[in-house]
């Protein structure tokens, strides 16, 4: 595949920055519908009747089918191009979001949120393409910093705005509307998003074609890379325990576990959500002038290991103390952010999108697995009280679930000290040359 141009002309800095501003805006519905289900769990339990381990299920069909895409989409975005799926992921994105909005049973709930999440796993990886084919190299990670600031706007919204939006206006309308946008999104990247800039000249560059031996030699190649492993491994404790806390159990632990307000609890989860996406960009920032990658992600991940011993110790914190600690652990937990840059680092820059699909991967199955595992662990433990329709656990109860998350968070931070340093460049010739 003939390489993009290295110094990009007026034209195409002002093009790749309206291609950016449309994929992160379908990212930023990415997030929402990501970390919507912490928000208006509460709803959902009582619209649907749920026990802890069916609601687990129900928020992690997102995860399941997006961990199942990662490959797939890593592979297509190497081979058909972003622009193609960005427009079949917002139709998909879009069609199970009306079908969640309207679903008057568990079972089309399951099939929306499923839809949701098979429209929305495309999105990250194409972002990511974009940004490593369009911009320099030297600025991938602030590049990547930057966007996920502002796609986290998505998950800030899926806390405290959507709570108070539900109850006003009931949560089915919310995703019917969200639905809508989705669609137009995937439209917009079809007329405006170029899967790479035009050579000196003005030349349209060849399309890349797809080798089903190429792709699998590729595929290959990164899996068998042992210096991508220990990224998959980061992401998988990091992001996973992330997106099982935030994407579900914060909201319910806080109200049921630490006797919060559904407000403050939702305030807790949109504080969290915004010291990651502060976390994002500052991560990106700090590693770029660092030219550090590992240092940045060991003192990061240890950090945030260490919050979780603290609601695991159940002791009793002022306001103050838990906003503190929910901020901070959104900064420290942004740390996992690294891990796609690290992959694309110790990987051919050709393969940036399957290096960075595999690393992703493992977070997202991480996240699948421990929401309705927690649940399950819940469920054991339940007395078998009810509130309006909604199942009342103890504290005791959500200590024990969350103690998964907690194990995953610190095998992530484990995982750190292997990742391979890179120095912010990429250095797969050098890996090649130490196996000689």
């Amino acid at each position: 595949m003939t390489a993009p141009p290295t110094d990009f002309s007026p034209e195409q800095k002002r093009l790749r920055l309206i291609i950016l501003a449309v994929v992160v805006a379908a990212y930023v519905l990415s997030f929402f519908q990501r970390f919507a289900p912490a928000g208006i769990a509460q709803d959902l339990a009582a619209a649907f009747q749920t026990s802890a381990a069916s609601l687990g299920v129900l928020a992690a069909t997102y995860f399941y089918v997006y961990t199942i895409m990662q490959v797939p989409t890593g592979i297509l975005v190497d081979t058909l191009g972003p622009r193609r799926i960005l427009l079949l992921g917002g139709m998909v994105a879009g069609g199970g979001s009306l079908l969640f909005g309207m679903a008057d049973s568990l079972d089309a709930a399951l099939v929306g949120r499923t839809l949701i999440g098979l429209g929305v796993s495309v999105t990250f990886i194409a972002m990511l393409k974009l940004i490593a084919v369009w911009f320099e190299e030297h600025r991938f990670a602030t590049v990547v910093g930057v966007s996920m600031l502002i796609g986290n706007l998505g998950s800030v919204l899926a806390g405290a705005p959507l709570s108070a939006l539900a109850q006003a206006t009931g949560w089915r309308g919310v995703f019917i509307g969200v639905g809508m946008v989705s669609l137009a999104l995937g439209i917009l990247a079809w007329i405006l998003v170029r899967d790479r800039p035009s050579a000196k000249g003005g030349a349209v560059l060849p399309a890349p074609t797809f080798d089903r031996t190429a792709v699998l030699t590729g595929l290959l190649r990164v899996v068998k890379n042992r210096a991508t492993w220990p990224t998959v491994f980061v992401n998988c404790g990091l992001s996973g325990s992330f997106f099982a806390f935030g994407g579900l159990w914060a909201t319910p632990f806080l109200i049921q576990g630490m006797g919060m307000s559904r407000a403050t609890a939702t305030a807790h989860l949109s504080l969290y959500f915004a010291g990651f996406a502060v976390g994002c960009l500052l991560v990106g920032m700090l590693s770029d002038r660092l030219r550090r990658r590992k240092p940045v992600i060991i003192v990061s991940s240890h950090i945030y290991g260490a919050i979780w011993l603290v609601w695991l110790s159940g002791v009793a914190l002022p306001l103050v103390a838990t906003y503190t600690l929910f901020g901070l652990m959104g900064l420290m937990t942004a740390s996992f952010t690294l891990s796609w840059a690290c992959a694309k680092e110790v990987n051919p820059p050709a393969l940036s999108g399957m290096s960075t699909s595999v690393t992703n991967m493992g977070g997202f199955l991480m996240g699948a697995l421990l929401q309705p595992a927690v649940g399950w662990i819940m469920d054991q433990r339940w007395t078998g009280l009810v509130a309006n329709g909604v199942r009342i656990y103890a504290p005791e109860d959500y200590r024990w679930g969350l103690l998964l998350i907690a194990c995953a968070a610190w095998g992530g931070a484990a995982a750190a000290w292997k990742v391979k340093e890179t120095h912010c460049r990429n250095i797969w010739n050098e890996l090649d040359k130490e196996k000689v």
